[in-house]
């Protein structure tokens, strides 16, 4: 079964920068892509940034390109988000996913989802 276990969300403050990772776990996690989404309040899921099998593709939504970076660390099953400069329109539940492919991700076909940790950026 797989699980993805997201972890380092918290409330911050704008211009602040905050780390987050999520663990996988039950899948041959170094073959598949890994990626992030979120959903504020009354909106609908999106699509943050993600990354392919082996590290070497990534793709971003245009909202945080430039702040954001998406890296892997296949030998601990573990995926991160950095988030620097970040904006009151950041705030939501960001949620890790994994799937076949890092563009099935970035057009929003995941296998599957992490229960999602809370950001909230205070203006």
């Amino acid at each position: 079964q797989v699980q993805l276990v997201e972890s380092g969300g918290g409330l911050v403050q704008s211009g602040d920068s905050l780390r987050l990772s999520c663990a996988a776990s039950g899948r041959t996690f170094s073959v598949y892509a890994m990626g992030w989404f979120r959903q504020a309040p009354g909106k609908e899921r999106e699509f943050v940034a993600a990354i392919s099998w082996i590290g070497t593709t990534t793709y971003y939504s245009e909202s945080v390109k430039g702040r954001f970076t998406i890296s892997r660390d296949n030998a601990k099953n573990t995926v991160n988000l950095q988030m620097n400069s970040l904006k009151p329109e950041d705030t939501a539940v960001y949620y890790c996913a994994t799937g076949p492919s890092a563009i099935k991700l970035r057009n929003g076909v995941p296998d599957y989802w992490g229960q999602g940790t809370q950001v909230t950026v205070s203006s």
